[in-house]
Protein backbone atom coordinates (compact mmCIF):
# COMPACT_ATOMS: atom_id res chain seq x y z
CA UNK A 1 0.00 0.00 0.00
CA UNK A 2 1.39 3.35 -0.99
CA UNK A 3 1.93 5.67 1.97
CA UNK A 4 -1.06 7.99 2.51
CA UNK A 5 -3.24 5.68 0.42
CA UNK A 6 -5.88 3.54 2.10
CA UNK A 7 -5.70 -0.02 0.77
CA UNK A 8 -8.24 -2.22 2.49
CA UNK A 9 -10.73 -4.73 1.20
CA UNK A 10 -13.46 -5.47 3.71
CA UNK A 11 -15.49 -8.64 3.99
CA UNK A 12 -14.04 -10.36 0.92
CA UNK A 13 -15.46 -13.89 0.86
CA UNK A 14 -13.21 -16.73 -0.22
CA UNK A 15 -12.61 -20.32 0.78
CA UNK A 16 -9.12 -20.76 2.17
CA UNK A 17 -7.14 -23.85 1.41
CA UNK A 18 -6.45 -25.94 4.49
CA UNK A 19 -2.89 -25.26 5.73
CA UNK A 20 -0.50 -28.09 4.98
CA UNK A 21 0.94 -29.77 8.08
CA UNK A 22 4.46 -29.53 6.61
CA UNK A 23 4.36 -25.75 6.31
CA UNK A 24 6.96 -23.75 8.17
CA UNK A 25 5.71 -21.59 11.02
CA UNK A 26 5.09 -17.98 10.04
CA UNK A 27 7.74 -15.63 11.43
CA UNK A 28 7.57 -11.98 12.46
CA UNK A 29 8.61 -8.94 10.46
CA UNK A 30 12.11 -7.66 11.26
CA UNK A 31 14.08 -4.62 10.20
CA UNK A 32 17.40 -5.42 8.54
CA UNK A 33 19.58 -3.30 10.79
CA UNK A 34 22.86 -5.07 9.99
CA UNK A 35 24.46 -4.09 6.70
CA UNK A 36 25.47 -7.69 5.92
CA UNK A 37 21.92 -8.85 6.53
CA UNK A 38 20.55 -6.34 4.02
CA UNK A 39 23.26 -6.89 1.41
CA UNK A 40 21.54 -9.85 -0.29
CA UNK A 41 18.32 -7.83 -0.71
CA UNK A 42 19.74 -4.58 -2.11
CA UNK A 43 17.93 -5.02 -5.43
CA UNK A 44 14.73 -4.33 -3.49
CA UNK A 45 14.31 -0.60 -3.04
CA UNK A 46 11.97 2.27 -2.35
CA UNK A 47 10.07 3.90 -5.21
CA UNK A 48 9.51 7.57 -4.41
CA UNK A 49 6.84 9.70 -6.06
CA UNK A 50 7.39 13.46 -5.71
CA UNK A 51 5.08 14.73 -2.98
CA UNK A 52 2.94 11.58 -3.06
CA UNK A 53 4.59 9.04 -0.79
CA UNK A 54 6.35 5.84 -1.71
CA UNK A 55 6.04 2.15 -2.57
CA UNK A 56 8.41 -0.80 -2.66
CA UNK A 57 9.90 -1.96 -5.98
CA UNK A 58 12.44 -4.52 -7.22
CA UNK A 59 15.15 -4.57 -9.85
CA UNK A 60 14.49 -7.52 -12.23
CA UNK A 61 16.93 -6.51 -15.00
CA UNK A 62 19.66 -3.84 -15.16
CA UNK A 63 17.15 -1.37 -16.61
CA UNK A 64 13.79 -2.77 -15.37
CA UNK A 65 11.98 -2.37 -12.06
CA UNK A 66 8.86 -4.26 -10.97
CA UNK A 67 6.19 -2.73 -8.72
CA UNK A 68 2.42 -2.48 -8.27
CA UNK A 69 0.39 -0.60 -10.90
CA UNK A 70 -1.43 1.54 -8.34
CA UNK A 71 1.97 2.91 -7.30
CA UNK A 72 2.42 4.66 -10.65
CA UNK A 73 -0.92 6.51 -10.59
CA UNK A 74 -1.63 9.72 -8.71
CA UNK A 75 -4.22 8.76 -6.07
CA UNK A 76 -5.95 12.15 -6.30
CA UNK A 77 -6.19 12.65 -10.07
CA UNK A 78 -6.09 9.01 -11.13
CA UNK A 79 -3.59 9.94 -13.82
CA UNK A 80 -0.40 8.07 -14.61
CA UNK A 81 2.67 9.75 -13.15
CA UNK A 82 5.16 11.24 -15.54
CA UNK A 83 8.46 9.32 -15.49
CA UNK A 84 10.35 12.28 -14.04
CA UNK A 85 8.08 12.11 -10.97
CA UNK A 86 9.53 8.77 -9.88
CA UNK A 87 12.89 7.76 -8.43
CA UNK A 88 14.01 4.23 -7.61
CA UNK A 89 16.37 3.96 -4.63
CA UNK A 90 17.74 0.42 -4.53
CA UNK A 91 18.71 -0.94 -1.13
CA UNK A 92 17.86 2.29 0.69
CA UNK A 93 19.09 2.17 4.31
CA UNK A 94 19.16 5.13 6.68
CA UNK A 95 19.19 7.69 3.86
CA UNK A 96 21.79 5.96 1.69
CA UNK A 97 20.93 3.93 -1.42
CA UNK A 98 23.06 1.26 -3.08
CA UNK A 99 21.98 2.88 -6.36
CA UNK A 100 19.49 5.63 -7.22
CA UNK A 101 18.01 6.08 -10.68
CA UNK A 102 15.49 8.29 -12.43
CA UNK A 103 12.71 6.60 -14.42
CA UNK A 104 12.39 7.05 -18.18
CA UNK A 105 9.35 4.87 -19.02
CA UNK A 106 6.29 3.61 -17.12
CA UNK A 107 4.12 0.72 -18.27
CA UNK A 108 1.14 -0.29 -16.12
CA UNK A 109 -0.93 -3.30 -17.12
CA UNK A 110 -3.76 -2.07 -19.38
CA UNK A 111 -6.34 -4.18 -17.51
CA UNK A 112 -5.63 -2.26 -14.29
CA UNK A 113 -8.10 0.63 -13.98
CA UNK A 114 -7.32 3.17 -11.23
CA UNK A 115 -10.89 4.49 -11.25
CA UNK A 116 -12.43 1.05 -10.78
CA UNK A 117 -11.41 0.74 -7.15
CA UNK A 118 -10.13 -2.33 -5.35
CA UNK A 119 -11.43 -5.68 -6.51
CA UNK A 120 -10.34 -9.03 -7.84
CA UNK A 121 -9.94 -7.81 -11.43
CA UNK A 122 -7.72 -4.91 -10.41
CA UNK A 123 -5.66 -6.95 -7.95
CA UNK A 124 -4.77 -9.62 -10.50
CA UNK A 125 -3.50 -6.90 -12.88
CA UNK A 126 -1.96 -4.56 -10.29
CA UNK A 127 1.52 -4.74 -11.87
CA UNK A 128 3.79 -2.16 -13.52
CA UNK A 129 7.23 -2.15 -15.09
CA UNK A 130 9.54 0.87 -15.02
CA UNK A 131 12.50 1.47 -17.31
CA UNK A 132 15.39 3.21 -15.61
CA UNK A 133 17.00 6.19 -17.30
CA UNK A 134 20.41 4.59 -16.69
CA UNK A 135 20.76 0.82 -16.15
CA UNK A 136 22.28 -0.47 -12.91
CA UNK A 137 25.16 -2.79 -13.92
CA UNK A 138 25.04 -6.36 -12.65
CA UNK A 139 28.51 -5.73 -11.22
CA UNK A 140 26.80 -3.36 -8.76
CA UNK A 141 23.48 -5.10 -8.09
CA UNK A 142 22.23 -8.55 -9.02
CA UNK A 143 18.60 -8.37 -10.25
CA UNK A 144 16.05 -10.85 -8.95
CA UNK A 145 14.38 -13.21 -11.40
CA UNK A 146 10.72 -14.21 -11.62
CA UNK A 147 9.59 -17.70 -10.66
CA UNK A 148 8.45 -19.41 -13.83
CA UNK A 149 5.35 -21.09 -12.41
CA UNK A 150 2.41 -20.34 -10.13
CA UNK A 151 2.74 -20.98 -6.40
CA UNK A 152 -0.68 -22.01 -5.11
CA UNK A 153 0.27 -22.54 -1.45
CA UNK A 154 3.21 -22.87 0.89
CA UNK A 155 5.97 -20.78 2.49
CA UNK A 156 7.25 -17.53 0.96
CA UNK A 157 9.03 -14.41 2.26
CA UNK A 158 8.55 -10.67 1.75
CA UNK A 159 10.99 -7.73 1.73
CA UNK A 160 9.36 -4.32 2.04
CA UNK A 161 9.45 -0.71 3.14
CA UNK A 162 6.49 0.61 5.08
CA UNK A 163 5.01 3.30 7.23
CA UNK A 164 7.26 4.06 10.24
CA UNK A 165 10.03 1.92 8.71
CA UNK A 166 10.46 3.78 5.44
CA UNK A 167 14.23 4.24 5.83
CA UNK A 168 15.08 0.60 6.41
CA UNK A 169 14.05 -2.55 4.54
CA UNK A 170 12.20 -5.17 6.56
CA UNK A 171 11.94 -8.87 5.91
CA UNK A 172 9.51 -11.53 6.98
CA UNK A 173 11.52 -14.73 6.63
CA UNK A 174 8.50 -17.01 6.39
CA UNK A 175 4.85 -16.35 5.70
CA UNK A 176 2.30 -18.51 3.92
CA UNK A 177 0.41 -18.50 0.64
CA UNK A 178 -2.92 -19.77 1.95
CA UNK A 179 -4.84 -19.89 -1.32
CA UNK A 180 -4.72 -18.82 -4.95
CA UNK A 181 -8.02 -17.99 -6.64
CA UNK A 182 -8.65 -16.48 -10.09
CA UNK A 183 -5.11 -15.15 -10.40
CA UNK A 184 -5.09 -13.65 -6.89
CA UNK A 185 -2.87 -14.92 -4.06
CA UNK A 186 -4.02 -14.74 -0.42
CA UNK A 187 -1.17 -14.67 2.13
CA UNK A 188 -0.74 -14.19 5.86
CA UNK A 189 2.29 -11.93 5.31
CA UNK A 190 2.69 -8.84 7.50
CA UNK A 191 2.23 -5.80 5.23
CA UNK A 192 1.28 -2.18 5.82
CA UNK A 193 1.05 1.17 4.03
CA UNK A 194 4.12 1.54 1.82
CA UNK A 195 4.40 -2.23 1.27
CA UNK A 196 2.61 -2.09 -2.07
CA UNK A 197 4.86 -3.37 -4.83
CA UNK A 198 6.86 -5.51 -2.40
CA UNK A 199 8.27 -8.71 -3.89
CA UNK A 200 7.05 -12.03 -2.57
CA UNK A 201 9.82 -14.64 -2.80
CA UNK A 202 9.92 -18.38 -3.15
CA UNK A 203 13.16 -20.02 -2.01
CA UNK A 204 12.73 -23.47 -3.53
CA UNK A 205 15.52 -22.96 -6.05
CA UNK A 206 18.23 -21.30 -3.99
CA UNK A 207 18.26 -17.50 -4.25
CA UNK A 208 14.83 -15.94 -3.90
CA UNK A 209 12.64 -15.83 -7.00
CA UNK A 210 9.68 -13.46 -7.24
CA UNK A 211 6.30 -15.20 -7.24
CA UNK A 212 4.04 -12.19 -6.61
CA UNK A 213 3.85 -8.46 -5.84
CA UNK A 214 1.93 -7.11 -2.85
CA UNK A 215 -1.18 -5.26 -4.04
CA UNK A 216 -3.08 -4.59 -0.81
CA UNK A 217 -4.53 -6.09 2.32
CA UNK A 218 -7.97 -7.32 3.28
CA UNK A 219 -9.85 -8.05 6.46
CA UNK A 220 -11.36 -11.49 5.94
CA UNK A 221 -13.39 -13.02 8.74
CA UNK A 222 -11.47 -10.92 11.28
CA UNK A 223 -8.02 -11.74 9.89
CA UNK A 224 -5.66 -9.41 8.04
CA UNK A 225 -4.64 -10.98 4.74
CA UNK A 226 -2.09 -9.76 2.19
CA UNK A 227 -3.14 -9.81 -1.45
CA UNK A 228 -0.99 -10.33 -4.52
CA UNK A 229 -1.27 -11.72 -8.03
CA UNK A 230 0.17 -14.61 -10.03
CA UNK A 231 2.93 -13.10 -12.13
CA UNK A 232 4.35 -15.03 -15.11
CA UNK A 233 1.77 -14.18 -17.80
CA UNK A 234 1.13 -10.64 -16.51
CA UNK A 235 4.81 -9.65 -16.57
CA UNK A 236 5.31 -11.27 -19.99
CA UNK A 237 2.53 -9.03 -21.36
CA UNK A 238 4.10 -5.99 -19.73
CA UNK A 239 7.54 -6.72 -21.18
CA UNK A 240 6.05 -6.91 -24.66
CA UNK A 241 4.12 -3.67 -24.03
CA UNK A 242 7.26 -1.93 -22.78
CA UNK A 243 9.33 -2.81 -25.82
CA UNK A 244 6.47 -1.91 -28.19
CA UNK A 245 6.11 1.52 -26.56
CA UNK A 246 9.80 2.22 -26.13
CA UNK A 247 10.78 5.48 -27.74
CA UNK A 248 12.60 4.66 -30.95
CA UNK A 249 15.81 6.56 -31.72
CA UNK A 250 15.55 9.02 -34.60
CA UNK A 251 17.70 7.87 -37.49
CA UNK A 252 20.22 10.35 -38.87
CA UNK A 253 21.49 9.81 -42.39
CA UNK A 254 24.79 11.30 -43.49
CA UNK A 255 25.65 11.12 -47.18
CA UNK A 256 29.32 10.54 -47.83
CA UNK A 257 30.85 11.30 -51.24
CA UNK A 258 34.36 10.33 -52.14
CA UNK A 259 36.48 13.44 -52.40
CA UNK A 260 33.91 15.76 -50.81
CA UNK A 261 34.98 15.78 -47.19
CA UNK A 262 38.09 17.92 -46.62
CA UNK A 263 37.99 21.50 -45.45
CA UNK A 264 38.81 23.78 -48.34
CA UNK A 265 38.35 20.96 -50.82
CA UNK A 266 37.05 21.97 -54.23
CA UNK A 267 36.09 18.45 -55.27
CA UNK A 268 32.45 18.15 -56.32
CA UNK A 269 32.05 14.41 -56.74
CA UNK A 270 33.67 11.00 -56.84
CA UNK A 271 37.04 10.71 -58.54
CA UNK A 272 38.50 7.64 -60.15
CA UNK A 273 42.13 6.85 -59.54
CA UNK A 274 44.07 5.69 -62.55
CA UNK A 275 46.33 2.69 -62.02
Amino acid sequence: MRARLTMKILCLVISFAAPATAQQKTTGLRGMEAENDALVWQSVGRLDAKGSGFCTATLIAPELVLTAAHCVYDSKSGKLYTPDSLTFRAGLRNGEAAAARAVSQIEAHPAYKPGRGIGIENIRHDVALLRLETPIPTTELDPFVLHNSIVSSGPVSVVSYGRRRENLPSRQDVCQVEATREGVMFMDCDVTFGSSGSPVFSHKNGRGQIVSVISGMANIQGRKVALGMTLPAVVAQLRHQMWANKQKPVAQVNRIRVGSGGAGSSAAGAKFVRP
